[in-house]
């Protein structure tokens, strides 16, 4: 998310969403990624979510670590060096949640949602991340967020992204508890072996 931040291409649609509220909030872009992901787990309720360790972990983390990044990441100037940045980000993401996903520690909030809404609709990861992402892009500019060529390419890519690296790390699942695959098809109902 920081390195998207850098790359200035655009930010990732919940970037937008944060900068949106930042907007509004004399909070850090860091902050309000952590209220964020505190709020989206009141999502989880009526989804039969079950928080875990990753969970728990990607809300007191992952803004923060936001915040660290923009600090110690200098703002490249030449289009050169951002357009792979912001490539790189993007991707980075996808492998991102495809690992963490896949060691069933819990997802993070907003990968929660994700995953809840997999299993409760039978529509593919890629379908439901997409419609996600689109939804808080189109909020997040409401409030203010920006938007760039870099949000539009996050938007498209991260769903079939994460479907992707939701396969390639899946861990297989002990005998006799179901199948260790997260992601494959439009209707996956082993995606419950993740929580």
């Amino acid at each position: 998310m920081g390195l998207q931040l850098r790359a200035n291409l655009g930010l990732d649609p919940w970037d937008v969403f944060h900068q949106g509220v930042t907007e509004h909030t004399p909070l850090s872009i860091g902050t309000v990624t952590v209220a964020v992901g505190v709020a989206a787990l009141l999502l989880w309720i009526p989804l039969r979510q079950r928080p875990g360790l990753g969970t728990v972990s990607n809300v007191l983390v992952v803004g923060p670590v936001m915040d660290a990044t923009l600090w110690l990441t200098p703002q490249p100037e030449a289009l050169a060096a951002r357009i792979p940045l912001l490539l790189f980000a993007i991707v980075l993401c996808g492998v991102a949640t495809g690992l963490y996903i896949s060691a069933r520690f819990g997802p993070g909030p907003r990968d929660g949602l994700m995953t809840g809404l997999h299993q409760r609709t039978g529509w593919s990861i890629r379908l439901v991340r997409t419609g996600i992402e689109l939804a808080v892009l189109a909020t997040g500019f409401a409030l203010g967020g920006s938007v760039g060529v870099g949000t539009v390419l996050f938007a498209l890519a991260i769903g079939p992204l994460s479907q992707l690296f939701l396969r390639v790390f899946a861990i297989p699942a002990p005998a006799g508890t179901g199948s260790g695959i997260v992601a494959q098809g439009a209707v996956e109902p082993q995606v419950r072996d993740l929580i």
